[in-house]
Order: C-alpha cells, then structure tokens, then sequence
C-alpha cells in the first residue's frame, strides 16, 4: 500500500489522526478533517489531509501529491557561483548536455560544479519523562529553543556527529539508541536527521552556541519559543508517539508555504512518505 499525507501547519501546536483502511473498489480514500492543535488557543488548528492507494506506481492517473508537479530546470544558489572551486575561471551558468538544471560551469577547465545538499544531525533526549532543549546564543534564531544539534562533518557517521553536537551544545554526554526521524528541506538543501538519545551522566553545562540548557516536560514544552520548523515538528511528532504507546520512525519533506518568511516556523507543508 502506498500512503502520503499532507499536514498543513497553523500558528501552534499539532495534530493527529487515526488512520483508516481504505475502501474496496477503487484503492482510495481520502479523509479531510480539522483537528484542535495540542498547545494552541481553540481557535487555532491545522488541516489533515490524508490518501492512501493500493495501486500500482505505474498507474498514471493515481493521485499523488507531486503527480500534479512539474520538473523545470532549477537554478537554486547556482548563480552565485562566480569562478572555478578547481582553477579560479570565470563560471558560465547553462544546462549541460544530458543534465536537467542550470550548473555552473567552468569557461576554462569545463569542470561542473555541483552542489548537495547539507545533513544536520542531532538527538531528542528524554531524561526523567523531560527533553533536554538548548537557548540558542548565536543566529539565525538567538534566543530562542532547539534540540542540540548541527552540521555532520567530514569523517564522522551521523550519530557521532549527534553525539558531538550535543556534547558541544549541552555539555551532555549521550549514548544514541536509534534514529527517529529524518526532514528534508529541500528549499534551503538541508535534510535533518534527529536520533533518539539518554543521558550517560544527569549533567548539563551550556557550550558557547547555547546561553542555557534545560530539560522541559512534555506538556510545558515552548512551542511558541522553537528556533526552527524541523524541531517544531520532530517535537511534536515525538509526543504524538508517546500518546500513542509506540515511538516511531518518521520520514518527511518540509516545504514552506509561499509569501512567509524564514522566521515563521508553522507556516509549512509537511509532505509525510514514511511513518514505520
């Protein structure tokens, strides 16, 4: 059975929902509803959408959520690549043969240049029935609450680096027990991945990127102070397990929604591919 799911976000707070078999006959069913958020005013509430099919990929006229989309050349940050990472020459920015998006590409040397998309890793630590958030000390986002985590750097696995950025954040030594979710961001090419972690040792001491370390329960939780839409959801997608007596793995895309801007964490789309 292939199954997506869309959860558009609203001013606070989360949702969940059963999920329901779908009909005979066809493959489909659709199921629309709205859904009071967890931490929001009554007023507040997000959309659930979700659709389930039982037939083939292959079959053209199966709705999806990209069977609607259209792949065009996209240049991204590729413009500002000005000269050559390999001999310095002026860079031109065209399709090149057999490719679908614009690169830059060397006028000397004829190298292509190819940009990936950046992994930050990092752990959600229950201790005590509490999750451990750090204040951030530096931008974008100064002030304000994430899990500790960062950039994987070159030569380490990601829970080393969820294990390093941690240390480096929180002053927390961690032992990883598995990973629980992965986010992609595809307009600003970055692609989360959150490990469930303990505490070897209860202590915490603040690192240089966070001016305070605390453990929080779940209901008293700042979502209304969160740094980022990544942990925003990872969050709540963590205390929705916790409800429902089975923590999961999550996989999804998160896509802001056109006209907010980067400080507006719940103004997104959650593309859901992957819940196990």
């Amino acid at each position: 059975m292939i199954k997506a799911l869309q959860i558009i976000g609203c001013s606070s707070g989360f949702i969940s929902q059963r999920l329901k078999k779908p009909h005979s006959g066809n493959g489909f069913s659709l199921i629309s509803s709205k859904i009071s958020c967890n931490s929001a005013p009554k007023s507040q509430s997000f959309r659930l959408i979700q659709m389930f099919s039982t037939q083939s990929q292959s079959n053209s006229d199966a709705p999806s959520p990209s069977s609607t989309s259209v792949a065009v050349p996209s240049a991204g940050n590729v413009l500002k690549i000005k000269f050559c990472q390999w001999c310095g020459g002026p860079a031109k920015h065209e399709i090149p043969a057999g490719e679908e998006k614009i690169r830059a590409v060397c006028t000397l040397c004829g190298k292509i240049a190819y940009q990936n998309p950046i992994m930050v890793v990092g752990c959600l630590i229950e201790h005590d029935r509490k999750i451990l958030l750090c204040k951030r000390n530096i931008e974008p986002s100064f002030g304000l609450w994430t899990l500790p985590a960062g950039y994987l750097e070159i030569g380490e696995s990601a829970a080393e680096g969820a294990i390093r950025e941690t240390w480096e954040e929180a002053g927390a030594e961690v032992e990883v027990i598995s990973p629980f979710s992965q986010l992609d961001i595809p307009h600003i090419g970055q692609t989360y991945v959150i490990f469930l972690a303990k505490l070897k040792k209860p202590q915490l001491s603040p690192g240089p990127e966070s001016s305070e370390c605390s453990l929080f329960e779940l209901d008293n939780i700042p979502f209304d102070f969160l740094a980022f839409s990544s942990i925003f959801i990872t969050l709540n997608l963590y205390i929705e397990d916790v409800k429902s007596g089975k923590v999961k793995f999550h996989y999804g895309t998160i896509n802001k929604r056109l006209g907010t801007g980067p400080s507006d964490i719940r103004a997104f789309t959650l593309d859901y591919h992957l819940q196990v």
